[in-house]
Formats: structure tokens, C-alpha cells, sequence
């Protein structure tokens, strides 16, 4: 008896090794195909926004830190502010069609951009608007100002998360 179940056993172990195996192929197989239906501009596209959205991303938080701190560090603020505008340059052309989340590439690019791409435009441009006086009052030293600037900048970002970016 001893005998005949350890045989049992494994036969079991050696099929569920093979479908195991067999499984982790066909994923595999998937995940090629997938990377291989995936247009190479419009992943390079893709992987520049995203890096790009980071950095900003980088720069709101480094400017928020230094409000949160006892004593904010202006030369920081103005550090921060000074780069958005220049990360941002070209941000309209960051969203050509087919850079959604149909390029097969994980994104947080709703598709409502591309639906709506002429108001997601005229968000973009408040936003850069936004970012170049923040970038300029953040010049002056303007703690308050700074303030006031920093809270509008970060309501345009709100305005296109809100409707175009999915949420966290």
C-alpha cells in the first residue's frame, strides 16, 4: 500500500510540475505578444511622459516640503518652482493618439484626453501659465506670494487630474 501511494504521489506532483510549466509558458507567450503588439515611438512616448510627470511631480513636492518645514528654505522654493516650467516645455505633444491606454502600456492617461483633447489642451496651458508665475513670484522671495502662486499652481494640476488622470 506504502508503495502504491508514493506512486500516486508522485504522478500527481510530476503532472501538476508539467501544467505548472505548461502554465508559466503560456504566460510568457502572452507577455511577448503583448510587448511585441506594443509600438516602439509610442512607447519611448509614453515612458518620457511619464518620467517627465515624475520630475514634476519631484518639484511640487520639494516645494511643499519647504512649507511644511519650520523655516522654509526660499533658495529651495525657488530652485523647484524655476524647473516646472522648463520640465514642462513641449507638454502639449506629451499625448499624440495611440499614447492612451490602448498602447497596451500601463498608464494613468485616462482615455477622455484624447476625447476631449481641446479642452485638455486649454488645462495643459493653464497649468504652464500657472508654473511660469509661480516660477516668478518664487523669484520675488515672497514667502506669502510664493503661498498664494504654489496653491493656484497646484488648482490647475487638480483640474486636469480630476478629469483626465486615473486615480490613485
Amino acid at each position: 500500500m506504502k508503495k502504491r501511494g508514493v506512486k500516486i504521489l508522485c504522478s500527481a506532483l510530476a503532472g501538476l510540475t508539467m501544467l505548472t510549466a505548461c502554465g508559466q509558458n503560456g504566460e510568457n507567450a502572452a507577455d511577448e505578444a503583448v510587448t511585441a503588439a506594443v509600438d516602439p515611438a509610442i512607447a519611448e512616448v509614453i515612458e518620457a511622459r511619464q518620467k517627465a510627470l515624475k520630475d514634476v511631480g519631484g518639484a511640487f513636492k520639494a516645494i511643499s516640503d519647504q512649507f511644511k518645514a519650520d523655516s522654509p528654505d526660499i533658495e529651495k522654493i525657488q530652485l523647484a518652482a524655476a524647473s516646472v516650467p522648463t520640465l514642462t516645455e513641449g507638454m502639449a505633444e506629451w499625448f499624440p493618439d495611440g499614447s492612451g491606454p490602448e498602447a497596451g502600456i500601463e498608464t494613468d492617461a485616462l482615455p477622455a484626453i484624447w476625447e476631449s483633447k481641446e479642452d485638455f489642451l486649454s488645462k495643459v496651458s493653464d497649468f504652464q501659465g500657472a508654473a511660469a508665475n509661480l516660477n516668478s513670484v518664487a523669484q520675488s522671495g515672497d514667502v506669502a506670494a510664493i503661498g498664494a502662486a504654489f496653491k493656484e499652481t497646484g488648482g490647475t494640476c487638480k483640474a486636469c487630474h480630476d478629469k483626465y488622470r486615473l486615480d490613485d
